[in-house]
């Protein structure tokens, strides 16, 4: 199965995406947005596969988002693509692509409904310690 997934190693979620797409035995093409931006026709391509509006795609904490205004509700589309465009960082992560579909993976597990279903080869915890799959490969349920 071919995936991709726009990471930042530095992100707990998007670490956490990428172990569990790697605990369904796939190894995904990663792409660090940070040292290497979509362009803005692949962001545009990208929001619309998602089915999301682009601000859904702002990433606040750790950003310049309070800075450069964008909390503003006027702001157009292509007025917020702009500002990640020109500010990476504002892109919120990670994003998966896969055949089954394209999905912003916050919390990480939402990887999991684009990945076939059985796919898990064993257990997975996050970093936080919380598990997500037990041994058999199964979603574990959350409270």
């Amino acid at each position: 199965m071919d995936v991709i997934i726009d990471h930042n190693p530095q992100c707990g979620t998007a670490r956490n995406t990428l172990g569990l797409i790697r605990n369904a035995g796939i190894e995904p093409h990663i792409i660090e947005y940070l040292k290497t931006p979509p362009t803005r026709t692949m962001l545009k391509n990208l929001i619309a596969r998602m089915g999301i509006p682009a601000r859904e795609v702002l990433r606040e904490k750790g950003t310049p988002f309070h800075d450069l205004g964008l909390g503003d509700p006027s702001l157009s589309d292509d007025q917020l693509l702009d500002a990640m465009l020109a500010h990476p960082i504002l892109i919120n992560r990670p994003i998966v692509v896969t055949p089954l579909g394209v999905k912003l993976c916050r919390p990480s597990e939402a990887v999991l409904d684009i990945l076939p279903e059985g796919s898990q080869q064993g257990e997975f915890s996050k970093d936080d310690g919380e598990r997500v799959i037990d041994e058999q490969g199964r979603r574990v349920a959350t409270a």
